[in-house]
């Protein structure tokens, strides 16, 4: 693996503080809906499926997922909508109440603070503030290139009531203020009869894909490096395996999404140690602060993240991650399908093979007494 090394100008331009966000208004067909208005998107990561041309985007590196954020307040709803690739809540602060179904009459629930809800793709779906104004929630979407958005007709047929329609390239036309706009030009609703044909999902089987904070199972010793000082931390897998090399670890939505994510918690000089790997990776501070450090050596470069900050880590660098205060607990988001294996720094490798510990042939840890019964 060719080492990538990271200056701290490249790093900067990968840090996005919550001061660092750009809200959009005007982001979607349905903004001038009653009950749906204001509310603000925000795009972090990669394109995003904004109707609106001018959205801003803080980092548009593809990463093979996209980060977006949304708020509103309380009692605002953002209506039905159709993605093709997975959709992930991740509830940041608030209560919030999601629904789904054409007309939104399949199911809904509560979810809260720390709570990720994955939503099946080729479903309809809408969700709705149901705490105070400050309620923000994080949103995954799985690809670089999502295919857009589908807008159930009848949000459709109330947004064009209020002069904003969809162009054939999914952009937002205002009737207002463009005016005698070729019905060619603008996107039809999904037929009734393609929307019989969409897969029903029921509350018992929505109520799998939400990951309580409450109910996460957090791993004693979830990677190589916590056998070792500065390393010592607790993981807890939400969707795909991503990261963790305790062999028992078993997460509770496994379906592709393109993505993987895990909470990672530690306290006061503990976190990750030197590693890398050849996956994107995002990670998402939700307490504490925290310490990255990039490269090795000579060329190590330190940056600060506090609460609310995301920082995209480039693919092949050196990286740790170190706890500076009391607790903190953090949100990490891998690319990829399948675990994403770790390639650990020689000291770090090194060290644990005194403290008597090693990884097996599949990538897991394990005592060296026992790994030494079958081979030298």
């Amino acid at each position: 693996m060719e080492t990538n090394a990271v200056s701290a100008a490249q790093i900067a331009a990968r840090v996005i503080r919550r001061g660092d966000l750009k809200s959009d208004a005007e982001a979607f067909v349905d903004v001038r809906l009653p009950g749906s208005t204001p509310k603000f998107n925000y795009q972090l990561i990669g394109g995003g499926v904004s109707q609106n041309p001018h959205s801003f985007v803080n980092l548009r590196e593809p990463h093979g997922f996209g980060l977006g954020g949304a708020s509103m307040p309380g009692g605002v709803t953002n209506n039905l909508h159709m993605h093709f690739t997975a959709e992930v809540f991740m509830c940041w602060t608030g209560q919030w109440r999601l629904r789904w179904g054409p007309s939104g009459e399949q199911g809904e629930m509560v979810f809260g603070e720390g709570d990720i809800a994955t939503i099946p793709p080729w479903i309809f779906r809408g969700f709705s503030n149901e705490g105070g104004d400050d309620g923000y929630l994080y949103t995954m979407l799985g690809r670089d290139f999502t295919g857009g958005v589908i807008w159930a007709p009848s949000i459709l047929e109330k947004a064009r009531q209020t002069g904003l329609v969809i162009s054939r390239q999914n952009t937002l036309i205002d009737l207002l203020k463009t005016q005698d706009v070729s019905p060619d030009l603008v996107m039809p609703p999904m037929s009734a009869e393609q929307i019989k044909l969409l897969r029903k999902y029921t509350p018992e089987e929505m109520a799998r894909r939400v990951v309580k904070h409450d109910a996460l199972q957090w791993t004693e010793k979830p990677l190589l490096d916590c056998v070792l000082p500065g390393g010592q931390k607790n993981m807890a897998s939400v969707i795909g395996f991503g990261l963790t090399e305790d062999r028992d670890a078993m997460p509770p939505v496994v379906n592709p999404h393109g993505f993987t994510i895990e909470w990672l918690r530690a306290t006061a000089g503990n976190g990750l140690l030197t590693h890398r790997h050849s996956s994107a990776q995002v990670v998402l501070v939700k307490a504490g602060d925290w310490t990255l450090t990039l490269n090795r050596g000579d060329e190590t470069v330190e940056v600060s993240l506090d609460p609310g900050t995301v920082v995209s880590i480039p693919e092949d660098a050196w990286r740790s991650l170190n706890c500076v205060s009391e607790v903190g607990k953090l949100i990490m988001v891998t690319g990829g399908e399948s675990r994403t294996r770790i390639e650990w720094s020689p000291e770090v490798v090194d060290a644990a093979f005194e403290a008597g510990w090693a990884l097996d042939q599949n990538g897991y840890i394990a005592p060296t007494e026992v790994l030494a019964l079958a081979a030298p």
